[in-house]
């Protein structure tokens, strides 16, 4: 137990947490989009699928512990390793310069994290947390979608998360271990195909409850 203890205080352990909980919302957000596309289906399937899914009762609640507990983690952790970052290195280079390969979502990481932390906040309160005794999920959505600045919002925050998780999937796989040459170039593509589907999938959708309002 101490020695657990002592690997998640150094900046190694850290870095596994980061990974393990980032894993866990890439999980998420594949679920996620899986059951977002049922509106696809038209929105009696969609209604049916939310209706299925609220049944399922302490499980759904289970799992919306078990993300709070990770975002916890998540956040926390990454705000001490973006603090302990700036505390080595209090002077910033006067050209910032992308050497070693370095790329948007990699440069990026802790300011999208940042916003994307607010628009959860901003879509847990549009949708999570608001009475829906005589309405629809899908009523929600639409309501949602017929603001465009809602929708402007919603696809600026789903292109932040693609950014985000392109450098983020992959550098959950280099923490955990996977870093050799034969799975490299295989893991690099994993994560941006990845980030790619997050993007289009999530983008569309509000286009689309958009064009059947």
């Amino acid at each position: 137990m101490n020695r657990l203890t002592n690997l998640l205080g150094t900046s190694v352990g850290k870095k596994l947490m980061m990974a393990v909980t980032g894993l866990g919302f890439c999980c998420f957000l594949t679920i996620h989009l899986a059951g977002n596309l049922t509106l696809y289906g038209g929105k009696d399937f969609f209604n049916s699928y939310v209706e299925h899914l609220h049944s399922l009762g302490p499980l759904v609640t289970l799992a919306e512990f078990g993300l709070l507990f990770f975002a916890v983690i998540h956040i926390m952790t990454g705000a001490l390793l973006f603090y302990q970052n700036l505390k080595a290195r209090p002077i910033r280079y006067s050209v910032n310069k992308r050497a070693g390969g370095r790329t948007l979502g990699s440069a990026t990481m802790p300011y999208t994290g940042l916003i994307l932390l607010l628009f959860v906040i901003f879509h847990l309160i549009n949708f999570h947390f608001v009475d829906k005794t005589n309405t629809t999920t899908f009523q929600l959505l639409s309501n949602a979608f017929a603001n465009p600045v809602y929708i402007f919002i919603y696809m600026a925050a789903v292109i932040i998360a693609a950014i985000h998780v392109s450098h983020g999937l992959w550098s959950a796989f280099q923490t955990l271990g996977a870093n050799h040459p034969k799975y490299t170039p295989f893991l690099r593509g994993l994560s941006i195909v990845f980030s790619v589907v997050v993007g289009m999938g999530f983008g569309f959708i509000p286009v689309y409850v958009a064009l059947l309002i």
